[in-house]
């Protein structure tokens, strides 16, 4: 007689190979590049600079972040790529996937196709892209890459997120890290609580904590193996809004305990999206995180994108002879979250670039 009402879906090599690779992410001081961003956002990235968005542009902005120093693999275990990306080659001819093998840094991708609206609710979204899904994971597989990620997005209003909200969330990403595993692909699951709003810190860590639990109910009905996926969670903040102003310490004790009452201690581990913070508030929030006391069963790092970007981008203009310093920014910002991602930031002091918020209402990618 069976033991478990299911067919188990992953062998124990399969189980093996996602367990590693979530582990190599999540290694001590190491974390996510987020250079996942679609075509559309890569015009925000670029106009500022006097760029066109062509696709030439976006790969030589892409050249300088994977061609920079080698040691930025001691920081940096993994990168996210957008599909034009993935099949990028450098100016050499050398693909961007095999520049990043030989720095031992792992290639992920963005498998989703974009929020849309969820029609029947009062403003809320869904995620498109599991029609296709399979066949796309086995492609990117086969491609080299051994990890994916999935956004979700949860906006906090007088009557948001519902009951449907929360459910579709958490059975999108359900679906999605199910296929992911069963073609050899961590998913990295990401339910994003949206940063806009007035609303206080203790509203962000009540709705945080409501679309953990949702998630991982949803995690345990599709049977995904929990060792093998990485959580990607917004840092409980208040709303960009709000007048009344919390301590990076104050956003640490409501992030973990958030954590603590919805993440199994099977999840290898946590890399937070920056949600718009300025590069150095997204480091000091991370530092505060891993220097809180109480059970943190998780590593808790990153998976930033303009937080790791932003003073490259500031640092390059544009100009073939300021890629050296805008390399040697990302390797700053890199090892300044490293450094957070095991409470051991001192701090830089940061004016200027590190200190701008990077704030933008209603962030698509």
């Amino acid at each position: 007689m069976a033991l478990v009402s299911y067919g188990k879906y992953l062998s124990k090599e399969q189980e093996d190979e996602l367990r590693r690779i979530a582990q190599a992410i999540v290694a001590p001081g190491k974390g996510i590049l987020a250079a996942d961003e679609s075509t559309g956002s890569m015009e925000k990235r670029l106009a500022p600079l006097g760029l066109e968005n062509t696709e030439e542009n976006r790969r030589q902005y892409r050249e300088i972040l994977f061609t920079g120093d080698a040691t930025l693999a001691e920081n940096i275990s993994g990168v996210i790529l957008f599909h034009e990306t993935l099949y990028q080659k450098t100016a050499a001819g050398v693909p961007f996937v095999e520049i990043l093998k030989q720095k031992g840094i792992i290639p992920g991708i963005k498998v989703d196709k974009g929020v849309i609206p969820l029609a029947g609710t009062l403003g809320e979204a869904t995620t498109q892209g599991l029609d296709d899904l399979n066949a796309r994971c086995a492609q990117y597989k086969r491609d080299g890459c051994h990890f994916a990620k999935w956004r979700c997005v949860l906006k906090i209003s007088p009557h948001t997120p519902s009951h449907v909200g929360y459910f579709e969330t958490a059975n999108v990403l359900a679906r999605y890290a199910s296929i992911c595993q069963q073609n050899g692909l961590v998913p990295i699951v990401e339910p994003e609580v949206l940063p806009d709003g007035e609303h206080e810190i203790e509203v962000t860590q009540k709705v945080t904590e409501i679309a953990l639990a949702y998630c991982y109910k949803a995690l345990a009905d599709h049977h995904v193996f929990l060792e093998g996926t990485l959580l990607k969670p917004n840092m409980v903040t208040a709303g960009h809004g709000c007048p009344k102003k919390y301590t990076n310490q104050d956003i640490a004790k409501a992030t973990v305990t958030a954590l603590q009452r919805g993440v199994p201690p099977a999840v290898p581990g946590v890399v937070f999206l920056s949600g718009g913070q300025s590069e150095e508030d997204a480091t000091l929030n991370l530092n505060a995180i891993n220097q809180y006391p109480g059970k943190k069963p998780w590593a808790l790092s990153f998976s930033y994108g303009r937080a790791l970007q932003a003073s490259v981008l500031a640092a390059w203009q544009g100009k073939p002879e300021n890629i050296p310093a805008a390399q040697a920014a990302l390797l700053v910002r890199a090892r300044a979250n490293s450094a957070a991602s095991v409470g051991k930031y001192q701090g830089s002091g940061a004016a200027g670039q590190a200190a701008k918020s990077l704030y933008v209402a209603n962030h698509a990618y």
